[in-house]
């Protein structure tokens, strides 16, 4: 099993920057490819980014290319997403995930979850 906490969220204006963490406890956090997906009510779940444990080899939403950064520290156990540029259509509760099927853009891929985080950019 594997322990998942985000925090980090908030309410931040447009253009503005937040840095969403994922702390994770149980089993060892390596081997585990992590994934940022977000949702807003009444829509499906999306994803957003995507590191892989081993090469680290990112994959983004194209929406948050340029303006999205995600990282891990396999030492801390944390995952990072740095969220820079932002716009009111970034809202959302944001997860984070990990998983070790190679489909990392899909939320298919992973089997552990995290509560979410709630983020909100007003215009």
């Amino acid at each position: 099993q594997v322990q998942l906490v985000e925090s980090g969220g908030g309410l931040v204006q447009a253009g503005g920057s937040l840095r969403l963490s994922c702390a994770a406890s149980g089993r060892t956090f390596n081997g585990y490819n992590m994934g940022w997906f977000r949702q807003t009510p009444g829509k499906e779940r999306e994803f957003v980014a995507a590191i892989t444990w081993s090469v680290g080899y990112t994959y983004y939403k194209d929406s948050v290319k340029g303006r999205f950064t995600i990282s891990r520290d396999n030492a801390k156990n944390t995952l990072y997403l740095q969220m820079n540029s932002l716009e009111p259509e970034d809202t959302a509760v944001y997860y984070c995930a990990a998983g070790q099927r190679v489909t990392v853009t899909r939320g298919s891929a992973y089997d552990y979850w995290g509560q979410g985080t709630q983020v909100t950019v007003s215009s």
